[in-house]
């Protein structure tokens, strides 16, 4: 990689890692394996920063990226399994910072007990607000796919955690 574009890759990196992070976070539901996740994944980006950053599109062939490498490593996992151990803390009320946290802790349990692609629907329709064809695109099937699992995961979401039954589709 020339100069330029290394320099490229850095202020890309620089300014889109946090977000990143975030996603392989909900991915994976751990901090060591989303830190892991994003160093593959960036890794990955560089040996074709040239080509990716000509397109354009750094930003889903990343997100592509992280979701393939986390099925890599939950079919390599199978026989791994997350045992919970206590209840889900209650929500608590809005603006109360411990509240807030309650909640994040929650939902990160509640997403834990979704199936794999169950959950990357919900991470890449809801948390990186993306659109049914991008998404079906990144998992690599068809909208109507998407469409149903988003439904499935959302059922699933409001029986596990009845306190936000509220969670609705958005189509």
């Amino acid at each position: 990689m020339d100069k330029r574009a290394e320099a490229e890759y850095r202020e890309y990196v620089g300014s889109r890692q946090a977000s990143l992070f975030r996603v392989a976070l909900l991915l994976t539901g751990h901090r060591q394996d989303a830190e892991d996740l994003l160093q593959t994944a960036l890794t990955k980006l560089a040996l074709h920063w040239s080509k990716v950053a000509r397109s354009g599109s750094a930003d889903a062939y990343v997100r592509k990226i992280l979701y393939h490498q986390q099925v890599s490593r939950w079919r390599s996992r199978r026989r791994w399994r997350e045992h919970l151990t206590a209840d889900p803390p209650d929500a608590g009320a809005v603006g109360d910072p411990a509240a807030a946290s309650a909640l994040r802790l929650t939902l990160s349990t509640v997403l834990g007990q979704l199936t794999r692609r169950q959950r990357a629907v919900i991470v890449l329709r809801y948390y990186e607000d993306l659109p049914e064809s991008e998404v079906a695109e990144i998992l690599g099937c068809g909208v109507g796919t998407v469409r149903s699992q988003t439904s499935r995961s959302l059922a699933r979401l409001r029986a596990l955690y009845p306190e936000h039954a509220t969670l609705k589709e958005t189509t």
